[in-house]
């Protein structure tokens, strides 16, 4: 299976853009606040929506799997950049760090180590891997 491959136009003279996907299509956009039109999500919205669904699709999957008793599955995402003073991992200290808040609530009457167990799931959804592994990307 080749990569699917998104397309993403805009105009120089705003921020809002047009996402294709396949036959998809949908706005990305910043807020009227920050002088955007506010028709779509924002690039970090976006982001946190490909965190979240992969998050849930991942716990879904392997609940499924094995038979467990899981209802509806809620992520709740949220992302700041924070200003580390005592950062272990930092060289040039201080410096800021991008801190992604993922809060996951499952439905179902599920057991305390079946709750425990798609906790750690999660953790493991191939976005998730992808955004905590060394990325690089390629512009031409």
């Amino acid at each position: 299976m080749s990569p699917r491959e998104v397309i993403v136009r805009g105009s120089a003279s705003g921020f809002a853009q047009s996402v294709e996907v396949e036959n998809l299509r949908f706005a990305a956009d910043e807020p009227k606040e920050v002088g955007g039109g506010g028709t779509g999500p924002t690039p970090y919205d976006l982001l946190l929506a490909a965190l979240g669904t992969c998050t849930s699709m991942t716990v879904g999957l392997y609940a499924r799997n094995h038979g467990w008793p899981l209802g509806d599955v809620t992520v709740r995402l949220t992302h700041e950049r924070v200003h580390e003073v005592d950062c272990a991992e930092c060289v040039d200290q201080p410096r800021r760090l991008d801190r992604i808040t993922l809060a996951l609530e499952l439905g179902g009457a599920l057991t305390d180590e079946q709750r425990t167990r798609l906790r750690q799931i999660a953790a493991r959804c191939p976005v998730h891997k992808t955004l905590t592994s060394r990325i690089v990307i390629e512009v031409r």
